[in-house]
């Protein structure tokens, strides 16, 4: 097995599972000193709710998704866009996975997506930027990525890791309200304890958010590693298509890493045109390559800097 896969995979295992065991535990133990013998029984109601509320946002989300993208199903005998359909097809064929239902979704930005749920479906959609700026390989090693999502069935673990924050949230809120209202379970000063437990417990719910965050860049960096261990020429256009998204959504991207050391340059704004944004790609992946990322770079984010995802690319061409 490849060494970044092992690193990615046992990264995600070990990360996942310290977010259950230590948010567990640390509801657990919270409650235990504030309801005693009842703890089990609020745990268990929280499961529950909580459990319930994210299964039916699972179960419906793909018919969300699909009314806020405007997305619309594409077929093979589609004449405009068939020809994605048969793509989709054999990028399936390369992760040895069913083809999942095709979309192509009619918003103003290049993006790519996987998700589904038993009742809708596995689906994968692609928006109509995206098929402007990208080649057909390109667009490929993009599917490549997304179906690796798919293959991986990282919707459901988002929502499993999802369930720790979530029910620490819900608590914490709860008790929040019940001290404030002058409840608090068994210990003196009750309602105290339970406001200041409950608002702690929001403030780490919203901490362990941190921990999805990062196990979401491990996800993505995976789907990373599928595209380009499963698509011939994966790691390359991968790479391609990368830069040109960037651009697309940001074209002084490159002037920024020319400009870099001259900070008044950034002030001024100059127009790009579309076909002067291409030729950047080459450049733009260049400055990726030898880019050195602070730790602290993309941890408000649920994707990898981008420098990241370029310089793992290039390691794996020699793997």
């Amino acid at each position: 097995m490849n060494l970044v896969s092992i690193k990615l995979k046992l990264g995600m295992i070990l990360l996942s599972l310290a977010v259950f065991v230590a948010g567990f535990a640390l509801v657990y133990g919270v409650l235990g000193y504030l309801y005693g013998s009842f703890t089990p029984y609020i745990i268990v109601g929280a499961l529950i709710l909580v459990g319930i509320f994210n299964i039916i946002q699972w179960l419906v989300g793909p018919y969300l998704i699909n009314a806020m993208y405007r997305a619309r199903e594409v077929t093979p005998t589609d004449p405009q866009y068939g020809w994605l359909v048969n793509l989709v097809d054999e990028v399936a064929l390369y992760n040895k996975i069913g083809t999942p239902k095709v979309y192509i979704a009619d918003v103003p930005f290049p993006n790519a997506f996987a998700y589904g749920s038993p009742i809708a479906g596995k689906r994968v959609a692609i928006t109509l930027p995206l098929l402007k700026v990208l080649t057909p390989d390109e667009i490929k090693a993009v599917l490549g990525h997304e179906l690796g999502h798919l293959k991986h069935r990282d919707v459901e673990l988002l929502l499993a890791i999802g369930l720790i924050p979530a029910i620490m949230y819900w608590i914490g809120y709860s008790l929040m309200w019940s001290g404030f209202l002058g409840g608090g379970g068994q210990r003196n000063g009750g309602s105290l304890y339970a406001w200041a437990v409950g608002i702690g417990l929001l403030v780490v719910s919203f901490i362990f958010q941190f921990f999805i965050l990062a196990i979401n860049r491990m996800r993505e960096a995976y789907a990373d590693f599928n595209s380009a261990k499963t698509i011939p020429g994966g790691t390359d256009d991968l790479e391609r298509a990368l830069a040109k998204i960037t651009l697309a959504v940001d074209p002084r991207a490159v002037q920024r890493y020319r400009n870099k050391n001259n900070v008044m340059k950034m002030l001024f704004f100059t127009s790009t045109q579309p076909q002067e944004v291409y030729r950047d790609v080459d450049e733009l992946i260049n400055y990726w390559k030898t880019e050195r990322v602070p730790w602290y770079a993309d941890f408000f984010s649920d994707h990898p800097h981008p420098a990241k995802r370029i310089q793992m690319l290039e390691k794996l061409k020699y793997q």
